[in-house]
């Protein structure tokens, strides 16, 4: 830590690998909601599309990078300077933030899988929420699942407005098109007009003010600012970085921003601002494709290099949390549903395996421990990474590198050669992850089993 750093039920696996890191379920996490009682706390998790790591201003960031909004979270909250995506594209990370576990242990292993859909097995954290008496929301980008038994609405969500996927949506062209592709309204797709970032801000704050009177789980996952570059004229108008499409996005940005603002506006208007969890993070790396900057990280979306998977990650909960720390502890987004069930005292389910570990005693500095023995990242190829410590091993297109994340963030000294043992040690703890995961959705298609039982019988496959 650094600069103020105060850091469907009953089954338990107990054959999980000490080197994955991971956590079960079946237990009360930290109950921060009274147990008299008494309200628990908002939570909302707002999550951007695409963004650069350098791309919000209390961040390392260029000089026409200027996000007020997001520097208020950080201000008044914990920014994590090695924060993840368990994904290096959108939707797998986004199924991995619903349940709580890296996504390939259900199959979900890249963007294609969202046609086939997140399995109906998985436990999502609206589900949880909602049986704790939550009013629950998504507004925004779904991506998980196109056919019916796949939707919002099916998968703990009182509310639904966005889009379905796939992964773009034109930001001003928002007429009925498609069933797949048209803006819906819980369960029917909708005419709708203005610009997409603003009208997610317009639904976010309904939601907020017309369920004062309980808590409520507002997911809010922009599209912004994921191609294709559409902004409004007044925000491109602003820039002129001598580059017309880095202007464009930055307008998009400015859109995202403001969007952030009023649901901030929100809650302060209600008095509900101190008692809300939030929680920021970018879904993967900057996209190299919608002129995103990723400052000192190697490389964009769609690698496991950091610049692929290190995104910005902010937690702000003024009535419980420390404001202006910065913390250099990993996290990484399947961490999600485990902080925000333990502080609403919600139980999880105890029939399967957690990889993301509750945050707050982190948070709070409650302990030094680390949260994480390892992350891990992987597609279902050969590309894929793990990080222990300081330590990451990659692998990307059948080159193996080792770095060490301390002395070289930008990932330039491949030291793989001087540390053959560490080499092996994480390759190791990898392999022994790998052996936990289901088979790819998409390619097993609609006829699923169990992802841990087929899991089970891969392992079993491999002893014989």
């Amino acid at each position: 830590m650094t600069e103020n750093t105060i850091t469907r039920r009953d089954f338990l696996r107990s054959s999980v690998l000490a080197a994955s890191g991971i956590c079960l379920g079946g237990r009360v996490l930290s109950v921060m909601a009274d147990e008299s009682g008494s309200r628990g706390p908002n939570i909302v998790v707002i999550v951007s599309d695409d963004q650069g790591y350098a791309d919000s201003s209390c961040y390392d960031h260029p000089k026409e990078v200027s996000t007020p909004a997001i520097d208020r979270l950080a201000a008044e909250g914990v920014r994590f300077t090695n924060g993840y995506a368990s994904g290096y594209v959108c939707a797998p990370t986004r199924a991995g933030l619903l349940t709580g576990r890296y996504q390939q242990r259900f199959g979900f292993y890249t963007a294609g899988d969202s046609r086939t859909g997140m399995p109906t097995s998985e436990v999502t954290v609206a589900d949880v929420l909602k049986e704790k008496g939550y009013a629950t929301a998504i507004i925004g980008k779904w991506h998980v699942g196109l056919e019916p038994e796949y939707r919002p609405l099916r998968r703990g969500f009182d509310e639904f407005y966005g889009f379905l996927g796939h992964g773009a949506h034109d930001y001003f062209k928002l007429e009925i098109t498609s069933e797949h592709n048209s803006i819906y309204r819980n369960d029917k797709p909708i005419n709708d007009n203005g610009y997409l970032t603003n009208n997610l801000a317009r639904e976010a704050v309904s939601f907020i003010e017309r369920h004062q009177k309980r808590p409520f789980f507002l997911y809010l996952p922009f599209n912004a600012v994921h191609w294709p570059l559409q902004a409004l004229q007044k925000h491109i108008d602003r820039f002129n970085t001598g580059d017309r499409n880095r202007d464009i996005y930055l307008a998009m940005l400015i859109s995202m921003d403001e969007a952030i603002g009023r649901v901030l506006g929100a809650l302060k208007r209600i008095g509900a601002d101190g008692n809300t969890l939030i929680i920021f993070f970018s879904d993967n790396g900057g996209a190299k494709k919608n002129f995103a900057n990723n400052g000192a990280l190697r490389d964009y979306k769609q690698t496991v290099y950091e610049g692929g998977i290190r995104v910005p990650f902010i937690v702000r909960w003024p009535d419980r949390l420390p404001k202006e720390v910065v913390c250099d502890e990993p996290v990484i987004s399947v961490d999600v549903m485990p902080t925000v069930c333990a502080a609403a005292g919600a139980r999880l389910p105890n029939d399967r395996v957690y990889d993301g570990r509750n945050m707050l005693p982190i948070l709070r500095g409650e302990t030094k421990e680390p949260l994480h023995k390892a992350l891990f990242w992987y597609d279902g190829t050969d590309q894929w990474a793990v990080r222990v410590g300081k330590w990451k091993l990659l692998s990307f297109k059948g080159s193996l590198e080792l770095y060490d994340l301390h002395a070289d963030i930008t990932e330039k000294n491949n030291l793989k050669e001087q540390n053959p043992e560490i080499v092996r040690r994480l390759r190791q703890t990898f392999e022994d992850w790998k052996d936990q995961l289901a088979p790819q959705i998409g390619k097993a298609g609609k006829d699923r089993q169990s992802p841990e039982t087929a899991g089970s019988k891969k392992r079993e496959r491999r002893k014989r």
